[in-house]
């Protein structure tokens, strides 16, 4: 299961998966882009790479790049599905709070 939150945790990273939502782009293009070194780059595109958010291909001498829709449709269920155990853990602790005056301490 990819990390979704270290793959979009840098504001480099989420610019990266923009520009490929357009469609693939070679490390190059990609590079051009940004005004940070091309190993800044590849160091963010790896991150992603190992979190299988993008795929990479050789064509030549070019590397390129594009999204991995199913591992984000993956990752995105996952993100959805622990979103939504964090609010009902907190309404079940507001419900017993207003109905007994309790609050379920926290055992994570």
């Amino acid at each position: 299961m990819p990390d979704v939150y270290r793959a979009l945790g840098d504001p480099t990273r989420r610019r990266i998966l923009s520009m490929l939502k357009q469609g693939s782009k070679t490390q190059k293009e990609i590079v051009e882009a940004f005004d940070i070194s091309q190993p800044a780059i590849k160091k963010h595109l790896t991150i992603l790479l190992e979190e299988k958010i993008i795929s990479e291909r050789l064509n030549g001498k070019y590397r390129i790049y594009s999204l991995n829709p199913n591992s984000l449709q993956i990752a995105y269920q996952d993100m959805l599905q622990y979103i939504g155990e964090l609010l009902d853990n907190q309404l079940i602790s507001l419900k017993n709070y207003v109905e007994r005056g309790e609050i379920q301490d926290e055992q994570d």
